[in-house]
């Protein structure tokens, strides 16, 4: 039997006082009802939710006109640790589809929010309900489930997106469900779809000629959340800052990092926006390493408003990184 974490509990506690902003259905009305002559219906734009900017940004590309997006986590927050608001409750009762990382990354705060919710357009199972990791052959899942290990994902590592080629089995199943549930624009989500995975083709050949010189080049991350971009790209997470997924670095095992670095070669340091950048700076001083402000959300970093500025930017910034520490 799995136990709630505290924060889990306190999440549904809190979720159950803000569900009093969501409207039970209304009773019905035994009132004499005139209907006016009909008219063509104009298709409204789908309201979809995602849970994070990257899933936003993809669905936009496959939506186009036929949607409007909004994503729940900012680009610079952690998305296992997103502070869940009331907001999220209408939003999430008024949308048609909702798009999820899925592999338990939105574990801590999603369920009470979509339990207070009481959208059944939603729900599991449902056609506007969407989970990204389906399909996604999924990097480092435990055969055994230990907590003395850390914040370990039962599923596996949830940092899938960072791999362009994981986005287009994304993309795929995103037009998928939108076709089934606003069937009148399925011709235009299959048309982007078609665009969007010929664009990625092009951007995907030019990202691995960048980044061949560089194989088998030795990294460090805070967490281990660029290990789908390390295999994609052919290179080799030799250490993380975290000691275990999850747990704040202790010296001595920054002290292991810098042994490991110096006997390795590794010269980078990966950090996202609300990682510990004075830790990594501290490792890069006794390692002449540099440390990269490595974002996996678009729109985290100025210029980076799309998925594909986004990987622009992290190919960008890693080869340059590589190729000055050589």
């Amino acid at each position: 039997m799995k136990t709630l974490s505290f924060l889990q509990r306190s999440s549904m506690a809190m979720m159950a006082s803000w569900s009093l902003l969501v409207p039970s259905a209304p009773r019905a009305n035994t009132a004499p009802v005139h209907t006016a002559p009909a008219v063509p219906a104009i298709a409204a734009p789908l309201h979809v939710v995602a849970t994070t900017p990257d899933l936003a940004s993809i669905a936009m590309e496959i939506g186009g006109a036929a949607v409007e997006v909004k994503a729940l986590a900012k680009a610079t927050e952690d998305a296992h640790f997103v502070d869940a608001k009331p907001s999220h409750i209408v939003t999430l009762n008024r949308a048609d589809v909702l798009i999820e990382g899925g592999a338990e990354l939105e574990i801590g705060w999603l369920p009470p929010l979509l339990e207070s919710a009481r959208n059944e357009k939603i729900a599991t199972g449902a056609p506007g309900r969407i989970l990204a990791s389906q399909g996604i052959r999924m990097l480092e899942v435990p055969t055994s489930f230990d907590r003395s290990k850390g914040d370990v994902h039962a599923m596996g590592n949830p940092h899938f997106l960072i791999d362009p080629l994981n986005v287009k089995i994304i993309a795929a199943n995103i037009a998928e469900h939108f076709a089934k549930v606003a069937p009148a624009s399925a011709e235009l989500f299959k048309a982007n779809l078609q665009k969007f995975n010929a664009t990625l083709d092009q951007r995907m050949a030019a990202w691995q000629k960048q980044m061949a010189p560089f194989k088998g080049a030795k990294i460090v991350t805070f967490h281990r959340d660029f290990v789908y971009l390390s295999e994609r790209f052919n290179l080799v997470t030799v250490e993380t800052l975290e000691a275990k997924p999850g747990i704040a670095p202790s010296p001595a095992h920054l002290a292991q990092v810098i042994g490991t670095m110096k006997s390795t070669g590794a010269r980078v340091i990966l950090v996202q926006p609300f990682q510990n950048r004075k830790t990594a700076e501290t490792v890069a001083r006794q390692t002449d390493a540099a440390v990269l402000d490595m974002a996996q959300q678009p729109g985290a970093i100025k210029g980076t408003d799309t998925y594909f500025q986004l990987m622009d930017y992290i190919v960008n910034t890693l080869a340059t990184a590589l190729q000055g520490k050589k």
